[in-house]
This record gives C-alpha cells, structure tokens and sequence, in this order.
C-alpha cells in the first residue's frame, strides 16, 4: 500500500500543479466549464468501461487463471480480452466523436442556453473522446500488472497525464487559438503515453497482448457475463455524476467549475487511500477466494476495514476544517478570485462529508467482486442512485452547487452501509476482536486533532490575501502539526504501525 500510495501521491501532486496552472491561466468562467465538461465524458466511461466494470470482471478470472491454469492459459487469456476490447473501443470513439454535439446535448443541456459554450465544447470533446480508447487499454494492462504484484507501475503511470497537461497549457495554449483547446490535446496526448509507458512491463512479464480475436473463449465469455452486471452497478454512481453535471450546466456559470475543484480535492485522500487499498485488496482477496481460504478471506477484509478508519477519518475531517487554507493555497490566483474561492469551499466541505463512505465504498466493494458476485453491489447502487437523486432535488434548491456535493456523500455513506450490511448478513466478513478500543482510540486522536487545526488556523482573510509562499509554509506547518498530533496521540494510546502490517496474497 505504501508503494501504491506514494506513486499515487506523486501523481496527485502533479495533478494539483496542473490545476493550479489551469485556475491560474484560465479561472472557473466559459472556457474552463466547455473543458472540464469534454474530459469529464470520457473519464466517465473510462471509469464505467475501463476501471470500473471490467476491472471488476476481469481481475478475479485472470487471478484464478494465473493461480489455477498456469502462464500460457494466462497469456491466451490477456490476449484475447486485449483483442475484443481494442476492437470495441475503437468502435465507440468513432461514434463518440460523430456524435459529440449529441453527446453533449444529453450531458450538459443548459449550455445549449450559450451557442459559443455549446460549440467550444463540442470541439473540445472530438479531441478527448479518443482518450477513452488509450486509458481502457492501460486499465487492462494495470489490472495484469496488480495481479502480478506490479503495482507500482499502474500506480505512478496518471502522473504522465498531469505532465502532458501541465505542459500543454504552459508551452502549447499560447500558440492555439482558443488556448483551451491545448488541455484537450494534451488528454489526448497524455492517453498515448500511459499506454507507452505501460506496454514495456508487460513485455517484461512475458505477457504482451497478441491480436487474437476469439470471444468465443471461455474465460472471455465469463468476463463478460460479469461484465453485463458489473457495467450496470458502475454505471449507476456514473449515471449519478452525469445528473450532477446536468444540474450544474443549469446553475450560474462557473458552478461546473466549483464542483470540479472541490472534487479534485476530495479525490486525494480517495486515491491515495481508497483507490490504492481497493488496488491491492482486489488481486489477493480473488485468490483467497479461488483457494477457498475463507478465514484469510475475512481478516483482510478486517484490516482494509480498520485501515481505511485510521487514514480516511482524520482526512475527511482536515478537508472540512481546512477547506479554505486548501483552496486558497492551491487555486487562489490569476482568474481564480475570491468569489470562487468561497464557493468551491462550500462544495468541498459537502464532498468532506461522505469522504469516508466514498472510501469505505472501495474496500467493501471488493469483498462480493472477489467472489464473483456483481449482482450483490448493483443492487445496492441502484438502491443508492435513487436516493442521491431524491436527495439532488431536497438540497439544490437552497445549496446549489454544494447541494449536489452533499447528495453525493450522503449517498456515498448510505452505499458503504448497505455492502456492509451484506457482508456480515451472509457471513462473509466477521469483524476480528478489539474494534471498540480501536474506535475510541480514533476518536480522542481526532478531537486532539481538530483541537490543534482550530487553535493553529488563523482567519479566512489571512488565507485569502497572504502571498503563495506565506500560505503554503502555514498550510506546511498545519498539516504537520495536525497529523503528528493525530498520531501521536494514537501512539500515547497504545496504537502501533506493525499491527497492521500484512503481506500481498502471491
């Protein structure tokens, strides 16, 4: 986890450079909407095609070939799969940059109320819907690459996305006309590199896909059969976020804006905590369950349970407290005023509310797509959908922007209580002894803590016109205190790192 965690960070610091160069050189108005709108499509069906559903499918039957069937099952089986996906992706970014200005007709209908949003977006999404083609095939090759306990590789390979884009909007928009239209070529070119990068440690592992086009193959025909479930459950949260960003297309302009920032900053921890555990968790719970290992099964979902608890409560809480020193230090600048700055506060503290749920979501989740059971969690998404939008409608009309963020979360929270629910019900997971001394030891940890960030803070006027470097040395110094007060306390109460320390299932 710490090797996922620490290539994902370098990412993700990378990817809060880009936004601050993005805030910076374009703001939250017309043009930064029109982009954020044309990389959000194909990142949503990257994340319901690539990383989403056929994940979940085909991680489990290629840790069942690779323990059961040997390496040249294996490779036949990567093949294949590599050779129908190629060819179906490719099929759907033809149609998707034909039909961009359907697409965002359905996706964003309040830009339609602005032909030039309308039109700019639409270009831009020609140029980044063949993002979708390259960034699947990278999740077919960092789902090889984890279940061969390679996950440096996939971890660290979304920092060549940041880099194309920090580069494209530095060296390339003032040469373009408009100057957005360099972000949309850098996905495109940042797709190509992921790629790039990745195919070389397939090779290494002996298990660069071949153009073998048989879907027909049993285990191909098995990956979609759980595909067929597994794109329904993915596409319900996606489904969700696409409401969202109907919503906000009818909201005052730089609301699109506002939402995307505050989820960039949720996303960290998420990544960092929830995407890296759901990575590693994945591959050894499937083998577990391929060698019946039911008691193993259980205590590692137990320690993905207790260490997201550790990690996610004292991060869902700094984002709320510090949710003003975050934006300000990160995004306060250029076009970026202080306008915005407020109201992507608002949308953060809602996001920090759920922050836990969107987490716990990630290691719950992987407790039934172990097991090849993709109905379990469909069901609940779908039970979950219906009450974020029910949600949607209650808080929009008097939060706006961050009546969305709260519906999320809140449906976030609901979705990790259901598929625990279901997990204890059917006995696949049992909590192992000491949960309520661990609770409480986290609970006084965190009082300390927001204790200290309270004391420590200083004013929202402070934040908002201190220069760059004042406020990044006192975000600097909150961090540090705030964490080492977290786990220092933590320490004072008897809580140590070795006890969860745990080995990857080989």
């Amino acid at each position: 986890m710490a090797t996922v965690s620490s290539m994902t960070l370098v990412s993700r610091i990378l990817g809060f450079a880009r936004d601050t160069i993005v805030a910076r050189v374009f703001g939250a108005g017309l043009a930064t909407d029109a982009f954020i709108v044309a990389l959000k499509i194909p990142n949503v069906m990257r994340r319901l095609f690539a990383e989403g559903a056929f994940s979940q499918a085909f991680v489990p039957i290629l840790a069942e070939y690779k323990s059961r069937r040997g390496h040249e099952a294996t490779r036949e089986l990567v093949s294949h799969v590599a050779s129908l996906l190629s060819l179906v992706l490719l099929v759907v970014t033809v149609l998707g940059m034909i039909a961009a200005p359907l697409v965002i007709y359905v996706s964003a209908p309040g830009f339609l109320d602005d032909p030039a949003k309308f039109t700019l977006t639409t270009r831009l999404l020609r140029i980044t819907f063949p993002y979708i083609l390259f960034i699947s095939l990278v999740s077919l090759s960092g789902g090889v690459l984890n279940t061969y306990s390679r996950f440096y590789v996939p971890a660290f390979t979304p920092a060549l996305l940041n880099v194309a884009l920090i580069l494209a909007a530095i060296f390339l928009a003032p040469h373009v006309h408009p100057p957005i239209l360099a972000l949309a070529i850098g996905v495109f070119a940042g797709g190509v590199l992921q790629l790039g990068f990745q195919l070389p440690h397939l090779r290494r592992l002996g298990l660069l896909p071949k153009w073998d086009l048989r879907w027909r193959d049993e285990g191909v025909w098995r990956i979609l059969k759980l595909m067929g479930p597994a794109v329904l459950g993915v596409s319900v949260s996606q489904v969700s976020l696409l409401i969202n960003n109907v919503v906000a297309s009818f909201l005052p302009t730089g609301s699109v804006s506002w939402l995307y920032y505050a989820e960039r900053l949720m996303e960290f921890p998420t990544a960092l905590l929830g995407v890296a555990l759901g990575t590693i968790l994945l591959p050894s719970l499937s083998k577990h369950h391929a060698e019946r290992s039911h008691e193993e099964y259980s205590r590692l979902l137990d320690w993905g349970l207790r260490l997201t608890l550790l990690l996610a409560a004292p991060a869902a809480l700094a984002l709320a407290l510090l949710a003003v020193p975050l934006i300000a230090t990160l995004f306060h600048y250029g076009a970026f005023n202080t306008y915005d700055v407020l109201m992507t506060r608002q949308a953060l503290v809602a996001y920090s509310v759920g922050l836990l749920g969107l987490i716990l979501v990630k290691i719950l989740a992987p407790g039934f797509y172990a097991r090849q059971d993709i109905k379990t969690p469909v069901r609940i998404a779908i039970l979950t959908l219906v009450a974020t939008q029910l949600m949607n409608l209650l808080f929009v009309w008097h939060l706006k922007h961050a009546g969305l963020a709260l519906a999320i979360s809140l449906g976030a929270c609901l979705n990790a209580s259901l598929l625990y629910r279901q997990l204890r019900r059917r006995d696949i997971y049992r909590p192992q002894p000491g949960w309520g001394a661990f609770l409480s030891r986290i609970g006084v940890a965190l009082a300390a803590m927001a204790l200290v960030i309270t004391v420590t803070m200083g004013s929202t006027h402070t934040w908002l016109h201190e220069g760059f470097l004042a406020r990044a040395m006192h975000l600097v110094l909150l961090i540090g205190l705030a964490g080492g007060t977290y786990f220092a306390t933590l320490m004072a109460l008897g809580m140590r790192v070795g006890q969860f320390a745990r080995r990857a299932a080989e």
